[in-house]
């Protein structure tokens, strides 16, 4: 009975914790796509409103080690109605499952989105992770597919089939990976090897080759690891 009251105080810490993240259920289908237009009205927006306020930018606090990607989340409260009347359809804000962000705040700040839907896998992953190795003290890994990042064995997990993340590049299906402290990771190499063969770069090896697709794509590659490039094919970037 003590054994289940603590999976189960786990799994509503886990669940509260996650609250914050998840987007809201009204999702319609018109929701579905950040609109090139939406993206030049909130950049239209932002950068009123950075003007206006002696360089200061709408974006909510994050702490100081947040994932870079998910640092500068823009708070729609700071721009609505005198910059701009609403929140974007797509957005979170309005029911849509996309998380409005900044990048290069420091120099450029450049209005792009977050993929929410992405986060229903990682956090079930998470879930299962979390008490497979509360039982049995170490992550079921498969094997080491780069420096310090593994592959998970999903049927000690209980998984019939291998999750995974539908690209917001290439509809392709991307896999989950863990760096072996809990948390987890999409893993974008067959887009970003899409993207150094389809982009002119002059990325070397030790860059964080991630920046193609953040160039070049609405959506930034978000709950991931950084990639940099070595004969011509992208690899994890050691830690």
């Amino acid at each position: 009975m003590k054994v289940l009251n603590k999976y189960l105080l786990m799994i509503a810490v886990l669940l509260l914790f996650l609250t914050g993240c998840m987007y809201p259920q009204e999702r319609l289908s018109k929701n579905q796509v950040p609109y090139e237009s939406q993206l030049q009205a909130v950049q239209l927006a932002v950068d009123a409103f950075q003007q206006d306020n002696n360089g200061l930018l709408p974006i909510r606090t994050r702490e100081s080690d947040t994932p870079v990607y998910l640092k500068y989340p823009i708070d729609f409260n700071r721009l609505t109605p005198k910059y701009i009347q609403d929140a974007p359809g797509s957005a979170y804000e309005s029911g849509g499952i996309y998380q409005f962000v900044l990048t290069d705040v420091e120099n450029d700040p450049t209005v792009k989105v977050i993929d929410l839907v992405s986060i229903d896998n990682i956090r079930d992953l998470k879930l299962r992770l979390m008490i497979y190795r509360d039982k049995e003290k170490y992550p079921p890994f498969k094997e080491e597919i780069g420096s310090g990042v593994y592959s998970l064995d999903f049927a000690k997990l209980g998984y019939d089939t291998a999750p995974f993340v539908r690209s917001p590049y290439s509809g392709n299906h991307l896999p989950l990976v863990t760096d072996g402290t809990g948390e987890i990771y999409i893993d974008y190499a067959s887009d970003l090897y899409e993207a150094l063969n389809n982009y002119e770069h002059d990325y070397k090896y030790g860059d964080d080759i991630r920046q193609l697709l953040v160039e070049n794509y609405p959506v930034l590659p978000a709950y991931s690891l950084p990639y940099t490039v070595e004969n011509g094919e992208p690899v994890f970037l050691k830690q």
